[in-house]
Parts: C-alpha cells; sequence; structure tokens
C-alpha cells in the first residue's frame, strides 16, 4: 500500500486518506492560450515507469494539497512537500539521484 506523509500536519496516510491529484508542475494556459497549447494543458500527461511527480490531498486529514515523488514502479516515495513549489525540493531531488544515478530533473517550462 502506498502511504505519504503529509508535509503541513506530518501524519503518515495510507492511500485509502488521500485523493490523487494527477500529474504536477504543469504549466497552466489561460486566457489568451492556443488550442494546442489549451488541448496539451487538459489532456496531455506523463505516464513515465519510473520517477514520477504527482498532486495529492489529505482527503480525511488536514484537506490540503501537495506534491509527492514516487516510483510508479516500486511505489517508492523520495519525498512530499508543498504544493505551492515549482519545483522539487533539493533534498528530494537528491535522494532520487542518489538511488537512480543519471536522473536528471526536467523543467516544465
Amino acid at each position: 500500500m502506498l502511504t505519504l506523509t503529509c508535509p503541513y500536519c506530518g501524519v503518515a496516510a495510507d492511500e485509502t486518506e488521500l485523493q490523487a491529484g494527477g500529474e504536477a508542475h504543469l504549466k497552466r494556459f489561460g486566457p489568451g492560450a492556443s488550442d494546442d497549447e489549451f488541448e496539451g494543458y487538459l489532456f496531455v500527461r506523463e505516464n513515465p515507469k519510473g520517477v514520477h511527480f504527482e498532486r495529492w490531498r489529505h482527503a480525511y486529514g488536514c484537506g490540503k494539497w501537495f506534491l509527492a515523488a514516487r516510483c510508479t514502479v516500486t511505489l517508492e516515495v523520495f519525498g512530499t512537500y508543498p504544493a505551492q513549489s515549482k519545483e522539487p525540493p533539493a533534498h528530494i531531488r537528491k535522494a532520487i539521484t542518489a538511488k537512480r544515478p543519471g536522473w536528471t530533473w526536467r523543467e516544465f517550462a
């Protein structure tokens, strides 16, 4: 079972207490965006085999949204961090690199 620690209240919650919110660090396109940009924002998602960054909500706890870095193959969790973060914190990127040499953070521009 997947267990994530909420960075706000510090509770280690299993997936039954959480609500998945999809891929994290997406560039949002709003008014003035082209049809292709808006379509990409709504429908195009990464579906990697390996390290993935996701949005989660602590639904049966504090109710806040947060981000998590985990491996989609092994369910290994590298860490969680606040939803307002523009990129994963250095300690999470370092933890991923330690387990997966050669992995690099892909900028979401």
